[in-house]
């Protein structure tokens, strides 16, 4: 009888890393595969189900516009409720950090269904940063009884806080859905990035910055320094892809609109993002996803975040945190385009995010454990 699997998720950055995984299971007669989406991010989360062909089996359809935390949580819990219900899984998959999947484990718990817990053990350290990410991930921990950890320093983390469930060290997922993703000749839908990626002699920077943490002055300060930098190097083109929350938009589009070599873009698609990120001199986020897709694809990354659960990036040297500080951000966007010694250090540094076969493991992890029951 194969092993019933019930995978929820509910943004795109999920999406990126849980289909992957969806389609391993698929293909794995040890499993039947479910699919619920909670739609916390609607338009985002349906172009990465479509470039990966997944149809979800159910659909809560929870987004509302500027829907707040107690709205999604009150959202997700009471649709999956109903979901457990019908399709009694033999696990819950959630991934990450979000409210859909940390309410997605509180529901299987009530349920007493047991959860896996992939792209576990991720910390920062401080409860408030990201917000509400941190909290999650670490409530998560404490209900999961298997956990997905990246990175032999993910484990650790487990085990510092004593979570209660096994652990097994797979890589993370987001290295295996770069198989899907990039190409050698990539015809760009997104008309910034075709037009910036046809030009001869520049220097391409992809940027992303949307944060919660970050919202208001962090912000502005961000899309300052973010001018300076295309001011002050001339080859610089700067892509924006511009989350589509009003209260990122109503900071960046008064700073960084109508200067010629700065273009401001919706959120990208996925395929786009990868494989224009793949030809940038760098890239400027607060993202954590794209901070492990820029170190899979080599490119240097500077964080607009003051501490980051990916730690190790920044010690293998291919991601430098610069924080929100004006002066710290235009220094290192101005050095990674000036100083060639340093911007080759930063690209050859090794990845430590895995080797593409992360959802093989999990899939091997989750047979054996319901083998043992």
């Amino acid at each position: 009888m194969p092993v019933k699997v019930l995978s929820v998720f509910g943004t795109r950055p999920d999406a990126i890393k849980m289909c992957p995984l969806v389609l391993e299971l698929s293909k794995d007669p040890r499993f039947q595969s479910i699919v619920c989406v909670s739609a916390q991010h609607r338009e985002m989360l349906d172009t990465v189900l479509d470039i990966f062909h997944v149809k979800p089996d159910y659909d809560l359809n929870v987004m509302k516009p500027s829907q707040t935390l107690f709205e999604i949580t009150n959202a997700v819990l009471s649709g999956l409720s109903e979901v457990l219900d019908d399709c009694r899984p033999d696990i819950v998959l959630v991934h990450g950090d979000t409210s859909t999947a940390f309410v997605s484990a509180l529901a299987a718990f009530y349920k007493q269904i047991p959860v896996g817990h992939v792209e576990a053990g991720l910390r920062t350290g401080n409860i408030y940063a990201p917000f509400p990410e941190e909290a999650n991930r670490t409530l998560i921990g404490r209900l999961a009884e298997l956990n997905f950890a990246p990175t032999t320093q993910n484990r650790q983390n487990l085990l510092d806080e004593k979570c209660p469930g096994e652990i097994f060290v797979t890589g993370n997922t987001v290295i295996d859905a770069m198989r899907y993703t990039t190409t050698e000749q990539h015809t760009y839908t997104d008309p910034a990035l075709r037009e910036v990626a046809a030009k001869e002699g520049v220097m391409p920077v992809f940027m992303t910055a949307h944060r919660r943490e970050n919202l208001g002055k962090p912000l502005e300060d961000i899309c300052r320094a973010a001018r300076a930098f295309v001011d002050a190097v001339p080859e610089a083109e700067l892509v924006y892809a511009v989350h589509l929350n009003p209260a990122v938009r109503s900071t960046v589009y008064p700073i960084l609109s109508g200067h010629p070599r700065i273009h401001l873009t919706d959120p990208v698609d996925l395929l786009d993002a990868h494989n224009f990120m793949a030809r940038c001199r760098f890239v400027l986020t607060d993202s954590g996803g794209i901070q492990e897709e820029a170190t899979a694809l080599g490119v240097p990354t500077l964080v607009l975040r003051r501490e980051t659960e990916r730690g190790e990036g920044v010690e293998t040297g291919i991601l430098k945190l610069v924080g929100v500080d004006y002066d710290e951000i235009l220094a290192s966007c101005v050095e990674l385009c000036r100083d060639d010694a340093v911007h080759q250090r930063m690209s050859h540094a090794e990845n430590p995010y895995g080797d593409g076969h992360a959802c093989e493991r999990i899939a091997d992890a989750m047979a054996a454990y319901f083998e043992k029951k």
